[in-house]
């Protein structure tokens, strides 16, 4: 029954990824989503984080971008390094049945893609931010989400994973995320912060988007 149930969880998965990576794409999302999944696209909220969490917050701050850090660590090494080589499933552009049929925007990657590790890595950093910013704007909930989401659809779409890999990397990063924030938020709580450093983190969440 076990071996019946795996079957059919990998067939739906197959026929979910045929669709999302071979049928439902177009031009212009053929442009787009490629920078989705590069860091590098990233790299300005990276770095926006990098300044204002330590400026704002001082020591607390500093730390906060340490667990930041951590919370990436963990789940890049437990996926990468841990996971992949265990389960040894092979990514769909690693297929070579799938040759013929896939639409492939990127460079392939490593050879095995369970789970991916930049949904684990995106949702893990995505949750981290909303449990420890959460307090301070309700907004970063839903962004921090939609983010790691559009990540993970965006590894599909590519042809470098199926939808099983980003959906148990992004239960994994979450578990990752709720942990660091969790043991964050018991020491260095920012809703403890002082009534200058509310002020001044209103003000910011009101006037910026931590994704742009």
């Amino acid at each position: 029954m076990l071996q019946k149930l795996r079957d059919t969880i990998v067939y739906y998965d197959h026929v979910a990824w045929y669709y999302l990576n071979t049928q439902w794409h177009n031009s212009f999302l053929d442009a787009f989503i490629p920078f989705l999944r590069n860091p590098l696209f990233w790299v300005p909220l990276y770095f926006f984080l990098a300044l204002f969490m330590p400026l704002q917050f001082r020591r607390k701050g500093f730390i906060w971008c340490g667990f930041f850090l951590l919370a990436f660590v963990i789940s890049d090494q437990v996926s990468a390094s841990l996971l992949k080589p265990f389960f040894h499933r092979l990514r769909p552009c690693q297929n070579p049945y799938l040759t013929d049929i896939i639409h492939r925007l990127v460079d392939c990657g490593g050879k095995f893609g369970f789970p991916s590790s930049h949904a684990s890595n995106h949702f893990a950093i995505g949750i981290f931010m909303a449990a420890t910013l959460g307090k301070l704007a309700k907004w970063v909930w839903p962004v921090a989400v939609i983010w790691a989401l559009s990540v993970s659809f965006a590894q599909v779409y590519v042809g470098v994973h199926y939808p099983l890999d980003v959906t148990c990397g992004g239960l994994l990063g979450t578990i990752i995320g709720l942990g660091t924030g969790r043991i964050f938020n018991r020491y260095y709580d920012f809703s403890q912060a002082t009534g200058n450093e509310s002020r001044v983190v209103s003000k910011v969440v009101r006037d910026h988007d931590f994704t742009s």
